[in-house]
């Protein structure tokens, strides 16, 4: 029995050590990134070894720019195409999701219910996965950058890490390969476009919109001009 307590006493004090770091590191590193950008993302490191494992050329094109060297029609077409709440929730859309779940009940295309914050924590911390451990972990990750990174610093990052095509990344670098300028000059229609592919990058494209995409265009312009004033 003594033997046993200690054993137990040990695997306590390791489990206790594991949790204690797993949340000082994962605070830290939030509130770092709230002032750096992040150097890479998981998705970015999973698409380069898949790129080797298929024996193609590394690629990973990006660009970082300020929200402020971006166009307002940015922030506002990716508002307008994945999360209309976002000034609103604090990280979670609970509405979205009742609203999506019901809807779900009657398409065979499903909607997402995921807010531009849980998307950018994602993108930055974790791997693509649909388990329960990995939206259990966005639920966390999502919460500390709505603590400590606040509205603009989110739309910020999210603009610059979200995958545009193969090897692509961010805004600015998909403005300059699609549309041959950079993203501070993108038009309403330009920047509704690029939302427009935004579910499936790598699947569709801005330079070469299907009616699927121009259609999904045509309603992000629609609700961009719903949508009220963006204080970011």
């Amino acid at each position: 029995m003594a033997v046993a307590r200690k054993i137990f006493r040990k695997i306590f004090r390791i489990i206790r050590f594991a949790v204690f770091f797993f949340f000082i590191s994962t605070i830290f590193v939030t509130i770092v990134y709230r002032f750096v950008r992040p150097p890479v993302t998981p998705l970015q490191l999973i698409r380069v070894a898949e790129q080797i494992s298929d024996g193609e050329k590394v690629s990973m094109k990006r660009d970082w720019v300020k929200l402020e060297d971006i166009s307002p029609n940015m922030p506002r077409a990716v508002i307008a195409s994945e999360d209309n709440n976002f000034q609103k929730h604090h990280g979670i859309d609970f509405e979205a999701i009742k609203k999506a779940r019901e809807l779900n009940k009657k398409r065979k295309r499903k909607l997402g219910a995921s807010t531009i914050s849980q998307q950018t924590a994602k993108n930055v911390f974790l791997w693509p996965d649909r388990t329960w451990l990995r939206k259990g972990m966005e639920v966390y990750f999502t919460g500390l950058i709505e603590i400590f990174w606040g509205k603009r610093r989110i739309m910020e990052v999210y603009l610059n890490v979200i995958e545009m095509g193969d090897g692509i990344y961010g805004v600015e670098m998909a403005s300059q390969k699609f549309f041959r300028k950079p993203a501070s000059n993108l038009t309403r229609s330009e920047a509704a476009l690029i939302a427009a592919v935004l579910p499936n990058p790598r699947r569709w494209s801005p330079a070469k919109p299907s009616s699927y995409i121009q259609r999904r265009q045509q309603n992000i312009l629609r609700v961009m001009g719903q949508v009220g004033k963006i204080e970011l």
